[in-house]
């Protein structure tokens, strides 16, 4: 992949991003992610039912780092088993780490394999994976 590729599809996730909008429905998980060194808040939701990742939603205020890294976490994720997701959760962190990954299971998230050149841009790409990591954790606490 191109890096004009990648910018195009970081630009369509910031510019269009995918399931933005939270609703009132308390089978949902909520998570709350905020950077305090700079407007990045993202909420999140995700509904799992039996072990799988059905549905995703998210909103908040957030650069077009963090805003199409959430649009392109939620897309990749719905579908997904729990430990799918972990997978590919634990592959986008060992990515912005430098460290060995399969690249295969990241989708779009691999747009961000360059963002570990830019340490202060690292936090806002992993933003919406911590709070997914924290819908994942209130998951298996309710189980």
């Amino acid at each position: 992949m191109t890096e004009e590729i990648k910018r195009e599809i970081i630009l369509d996730h910031y510019q269009n991003p995918r399931n933005r909008g939270l609703i009132e429905d308390s089978s949902y998980i909520k998570a709350d992610t905020n950077n305090e060194s700079c407007i990045d808040e993202i909420h999140i939701m995700v509904k799992i039912e039996a072990d799988r990742i059905i549905d995703a939603k998210f909103d908040g205020e957030a650069c077009a780092i963090c805003t199409s890294s959430t649009s392109i976490m939620v897309e990749t994720l719905i579908g997904k088993t729990i430990e799918e997701a972990i997978k590919i959760y634990k592959n986008f962190n060992l990515m912005l780490n430098e460290e060995a990954y399969d690249q295969e299971l990241l989708e779009q998230a691999y747009v961000y394999q360059d963002i570990s050149k830019q340490p202060n841009r690292k936090k806002c790409a992993l933003l919406p994976w911590w709070g997914f990591e924290k819908v994942i954790n209130t998951y298996r606490e309710k189980k």
